[in-house]
């Protein structure tokens, strides 16, 4: 007896009308790279460590090495990939640039995800 897959459908059949419905609605091609390109940068620990500390303070690059245990270099490169996402900003306070997360909708993500994971 042929053991068959219980997540796969057993017959081709295409609802057309909720396909239409679906495709109606998904967002464009840029959106979805733009999207993944985000969850991405976000999926790295020491990228996430980095947010996860901006949740809680605005810190300059030198505290920032501290709490992740990398160089300054190191974590300077980190934060140019999320800059480029628009995920932190900066300001500059005479010699010292501190960092922090661009908005809430960051921080929103990162807590449901890790709602998540914990269920």
């Amino acid at each position: 007896m042929k053991k068959t897959n219980v997540e796969t459908c057993q017959v081709t059949v295409v609802d057309h009308r909720k396909v239409g419905r679906v495709n109606e609605r998904l967002p464009g091609n840029r959106h979805i790279t733009d999207l993944a390109e985000t969850f991405k940068v976000l999926s790295d620990p020491t990228r996430l460590r980095i947010v996860l500390a901006l949740s809680m303070e605005e810190l300059c690059v030198c505290d920032l090495a501290t709490v992740v245990k990398l160089s300054i270099s190191a974590v300077s490169h980190q934060l140019r990939l999320l800059k480029g996402r628009k995920l932190v900003v900066f300001r500059k306070q005479g010699k010292q640039v501190y960092y922090r997360l661009d908005d809430d909708h960051v921080i929103d993500l990162i807590h449901a995800a890790a709602s998540h994971v914990r269920e």
